[in-house]
């Protein structure tokens, strides 16, 4: 995808996320105190989740694009950082779209191993960034990203909480 698609995915799954951490869809009542957390949420979500979103770009200007910011290293960097700082919570999600769209809406695909291979994964239902289609397909796979997002959030742990407690959650459960 090119960076208008990951912005435009990076803004609407800020606005998802900040529906699926703040709204119990088993007992929500609209009120403005709701709508109120709501927009707070929301505004706690963007920042975040655009510079995940955009940061694997950066390889754009030096390195090799879609190899040296678009792996799994990069993205267990991310998923570490808070549990070491205990901060950039949310940020590992934009990066881990970010290689979801374009691994799923672009031809291309990224180097998931680099720099151990260089090949390239991807799956066959990307279409050119240039595409006509590029910005419907982006929004296709980012509703499809809530979804699992949701499911995570909903089922196996809340999103809401740090890495370090969601990680001891999960272990308990399997």
């Amino acid at each position: 995808m090119n960076k208008k698609g990951h912005v435009l995915n990076a803004i609407l799954l800020a606005l998802g996320l900040g529906v699926i951490l703040t709204v119990d869809p088993r007992s929500f009542e609209p009120t403005v105190d709701s709508a109120f957390l709501l927009a707070q949420k929301i505004g706690q979500l963007s920042l975040p989740v655009v510079l995940g979103a955009l940061f694997p770009d950066v390889d754009t200007a030096f390195g090799k694009h879609r190899k040296t910011l678009h792996n799994l290293p990069v993205l267990a960097i991310f998923l570490a950082f808070p549990l070491v700082f205990g901060n950039l919570h949310f940020v590992w999600i934009g990066v881990a779209t970010h290689y979801v769209l374009d691994m799923v809406g672009s031809k291309r695909g990224i180097a998931l191993f680099y720099p151990l291979s260089p090949q390239e994964y991807d799956l066959p239902t990307g279409v050119a960034t240039s595409s006509k289609h590029a910005d419907a397909v982006t929004v296709v796979v980012t509703v499809a990203e809530l979804g699992v997002l949701a499911g995570v959030h909903y089922y196996l742990f809340s999103l809401d909480v740090s890495l370090a407690d969601a990680a001891a959650t999960f272990t308990a459960v399997v």
